[in-house]
């Protein structure tokens, strides 16, 4: 990890809040969160239902805004981007991955992962290099054709993750992405996942599972809106599985890319 890295946090909240409102109830769902994740390395939040651990996902994954307080990603604060400048942040610098793979099921797992360079508007050449490059990475250089129907649950969360990859993120968020697996595609899960974080990208990653948060450097616990608790720990080394033993290179430009700089005028 770069010395910039270090004294720098990828992520930064400080004293977030998040307020919904249901005619005339309001629900706080985050009450003045402040963390800082340094670039790498890999995160997990736990938390009941409810806990706000979702909410606060959202609000790093830029997919929601704080009510108050302050979220800066790579040291710049975001609060005032457009939409439209927040969906390019997200499709250049965030990689996401859902329990449910989110694939379409009438395209090949080449055709999943270009999806994002697609939205970039990246040739259909240089498309299909990255995408081939991304599902050798996580093992599946002999599954490009293959229709998520014909995958395993394993198997398709690995495109998911290789869609996640070819826009090379300097941030993951995988919302409880074993949730569908079984104990052993889990842990393969779980093995590259933690081969990302020890590369230079900073995984974050949701999970009610006490036994996958095992497998983090960092576990935050939330509850009724607020840190519970926030500790490092000796993480479980998942065992790699044998199809991407060595197929998942640590990245050479992910640490190095800038956020995206909003487009000029780009307002709140």
């Amino acid at each position: 990890m770069s010395a910039l890295a270090a004294t720098a946090p990828l992520v930064r909240l400080t004293g977030v809040t998040k307020v919904y409102r249901m005619g005339d109830v309001e629900v706080q769902a985050l009450r003045g969160v402040s963390l800082a994740i340094a670039q790498g390395g890999l995160t997990a939040i736990m938390g009941a239902s409810g806990s706000g651990k979702s909410t606060l996902m959202n609000i790093v994954g830029c997919l929601d805004r704080p009510s108050a307080g302050r979220y800066e990603l790579a040291g710049r604060d975001i609060s005032g981007l457009s939409r439209a400048a927040l969906a390019e942040l997200r499709n250049r610098t965030l990689g996401f991955v859902f329990q449910s793979f989110n694939l379409l099921a009438r395209t090949s797992a080449l055709e999943n992962v270009e999806l994002p360079l697609l939205y970039a508007g990246v040739s259909g050449r240089e498309r299909r290099r990255r995408a081939v490059a991304a599902l050798g990475r996580v093992g599946l250089a002999d599954r490009l054709r293959h229709h998520p129907a014909q995958l395993s649950g394993g198997q398709q969360q690995r495109v998911a993750l290789a869609r996640a990859l070819v826009m090379e993120p300097r941030l993951i968020l995988a919302d409880e992405p074993t949730g569908n697996l079984d104990s052993t595609t889990s842990a393969e899960v779980m093995a590259l996942l933690q081969q990302l974080g020890h590369g230079g990208i900073t995984v974050v990653l949701v999970t009610h599972e006490p036994d996958i948060a095992a497998y983090a450097e960092r576990v935050i616990v939330m509850r009724d809106g607020c840190v519970q608790s926030d500790h490092a720990q000796q993480p479980l080394r998942a065992p790699e599985p044998a199809a991407a033993a060595s197929a998942l290179p640590a990245p050479t430009t992910a640490a190095a890319r800038p956020v995206l700089a909003a487009p000029t005028g780009a307002a709140r």
